[in-house]
């Protein structure tokens, strides 16, 4: 959009080469130069972003990325303004959650030293007693890096943003658009191509989520306000939902589902099914019936057509082993609940006057969240995917063919257990065929143009 409307833009930017885990971001002489001299305003949000990472990765990336940020920052003599990207979820071992900044965890000094000498195998063990109430080491590492961030700015003048769950666009570039599979954009995904079937949440919490744009404008206006009015202190804003414009998950299940169907997949898996589980044994039981039973079927009837390792069907059952651990790592989330107060967020949002506060827009108060899904699920589909709209026609055919496959296997699958368990039954046997005949007759009247 850029490249169509403003291209003379384009030629305000200076890539510069830089690595986060090197000392000065291994930036070279001159680029360092160039920073100093010409850069006023800076946004840190470069970070690891995965659940999972290693914790002496995390540590790497995340407090001492940010260390070295600050040591460049100090070599800035034109800075306005060092806008620090946290997250919500830093302080998620409290209920309730201001902006200011909370007391580290640990001291993130002592943590780096220890983890210089030991090898990832110790690392590994001690990382569950180190993390504590808290569920990652991703939220653990953003914690200690506020930590850094206030203790080594100096009089750098710094703000904090939290947001929660980051999501597709709501307006800007395009509403919609999202480039990765993070969080729940991966979730619509899995659900619309009928892999993901069952996942334990709490129907009535809040699902605190914030679409990227609204960030952004957060981000932009709290730049603003940090080099304009230039605060005593670190201003801490957080960018959720929950307060402003709650969902929750049980509303994000009842709003998904018919839009999945609405706009499917052209390549659909099996017809999408299954719910949110609240309770945990009904969820293991659910996943290991309609995820991991599939998926060694799937498999095995792959092996038996004689397909090669690694193509198709062969992936099934370590698709699902990575969609169960992704699906696991977001469980801390779906279960638990919080409350945020943005009350310094607010304030700003009233400091925003006439074309800015439109151009800047971070209020999701009026966000319609059904028509918001529309415009993500067909995102996910478009941007992620890369299927054109020109083919929903034909994918939403094939979806009404996949839903026959499935009533039909369903009812065969019933039929056959019948079998196994009455077999010797007479009347049963009867009742068998007479069935069969049934299913039979009603498979062909359906239309030719319906499968």
């Amino acid at each position: 959009m850029l490249r169509k409307k403003q291209p003379h833009l384009l030629s305000k930017l200076v890539p510069v080469h830089g690595d986060i885990i090197l000392p000065g971001f291994g930036l070279r002489p001159s680029d360092m130069t160039l920073i100093a001299n010409e850069v006023s305003v800076v946004f840190h949000s470069a970070a690891t972003v995965k659940f999972d990472e290693p914790l002496k990765r995390s540590v790497e990336m995340n407090i001492i990325g940010t260390r070295r940020l600050v040591e460049v920052c100090h070599k800035m003599p034109l800075l306005v303004a060092l806008i620090h990207v946290s997250t919500a979820y830093c302080n998620c071992d409290r209920d309730e959650v201001d902006e200011i900044v909370y007391p580290p965890p640990a001291n993130p000094q002592k943590v780096i030293d220890a983890l210089e000498w030991m090898d990832e195998d110790l690392v590994a063990l001690i990382t569950p007693k180190l993390l504590g109430n808290r569920p990652n080491t991703y939220t653990y590492t953003k914690a200690l890096a506020e930590n850094i961030l206030v203790e080594e700015c100096g009089s750098l003048p710094v703000a904090i943003i939290r947001p929660s769950i980051v999501t597709a666009a709501w307006k800007d570039p395009l509403p919609g658009w999202i480039d990765n599979f993070n969080g729940p954009s991966g979730l619509i995904v899995a659900t619309g191509k009928g892999v993901l079937r069952s996942m334990l949440c709490q129907p009535c919490g809040t699902a605190d989520l914030i679409p990227v744009d609204v960030v952004i404008n957060l981000v932009i206006s709290v730049a603003w306000y940090t080099a304009t009015k230039r605060p005593n202190n670190i201003m801490v804003y957080h960018c959720t939902s929950g307060s402003q414009n709650r969902l929750t998950w049980g509303e994000l299940e009842s709003l998904i589902f018919p839009l999945v169907y609405a706009h499917p997949s052209k390549e659909v898996l099996r017809y999408p099914g299954g719910s949110f589980k609240s309770n945990r044994l009904r969820n293991e039981i659910s996943v290991f019936f309609n995820h991991q039973v599939p998926a060694q079927i799937l498999d095995f009837m792959a092996r038996i057509l004689g397909r090669k390792p690694n193509l198709g069907l062969e992936r099934m059952v370590q698709l699902y082993s990575r969609l169960n651990r992704a699906v696991s790592c977001l469980e801390f989330f779906t279960t638990h609940e919080w409350t945020f107060h943005n009350s310094n967020a607010e304030t700003l949002y009233e400091q925003l006057v006439g074309k800015d506060k439109k151009n800047f827009d971070f209020s999701i108060k009026s966000l319609n969240w059904p028509s918001y899904f529309e415009d993500y699920v067909l995102g996910t589909r478009k941007y992620l995917l890369k299927e054109d709209p020109s083919t929903l026609p034909a994918a939403r055919k094939n979806l009404k063919r996949m839903y026959l496959y499935s009533q039909l296997t369903n009812i065969l699958f019933l039929l056959g257990i019948w079998r196994l368990l009455m077999i010797r039954s007479n009347i049963t046997r009867r009742l068998l065929w007479f069935f069969l005949s049934i299913a039979v007759r009603l498979y062909r009247l359906f239309p030719v143009s319906f499968i």
